[in-house]
């Protein structure tokens, strides 16, 4: 289930906060020894600048302290060639760590509590933790887990 560079599908997720469930998309970035892993939401929501294009790719605005990386539409991400229906990007300061234990617990079989997308491509994947690592937005911690093996 938690594979770092997997696409997973969860309807619904639950939120930390406890405020929030929705259907959610989940990339594993890490997985940290057996007990976390670090992962990231993407979005449909779009908050980059107005100023900025929107292309396929990292966008990074140091001085606005920004950062995300942008899958575009129809643009195949996965090695099974599956693509995200709308514009979908992943903000470098919503990455976060995620108990394994609580997560195996909320969402025990797979098919009915969550889907596995697939992985994302070794280049995709690659670009994804480039854009995250070189970010100054990016926690350190994370940047220094996700440069582990890089």
């Amino acid at each position: 289930m938690f594979t770092e560079g997997s696409l997973l599908y969860f309807d619904p997720f639950y939120f930390k906060s406890g405020n929030t469930a929705k259907p959610k998309y989940f990339l594993v970035l890490k997985v940290t020894g057996d007990q976390t892993i670090l992962a990231t939401l993407p979005s449909s929501q779009d908050y980059v600048p107005s100023s900025q294009s929107i292309a396929h790719g990292c966008v990074e605005l140091a001085e606005a302290n920004f950062n995300c990386y942008i899958f575009i539409a129809g643009q195949p991400v996965t090695t099974q060639g599956w693509s995200f229906p709308k514009n979908t990007f992943l903000y470098g300061h919503q990455i976060d760590e995620y108990l394994i234990a609580t997560l195996t617990d909320i969402y025990p079989v797979e098919g009915a509590d969550y889907q596995i997308i697939g992985q994302l491509t070794a280049n995709e994947f690659g670009l994804v933790k480039r854009c995250f690592t070189q970010s100054a937005s990016v926690k350190r911690k994370y940047k220094r887990l996700l440069a582990e093996g890089v």
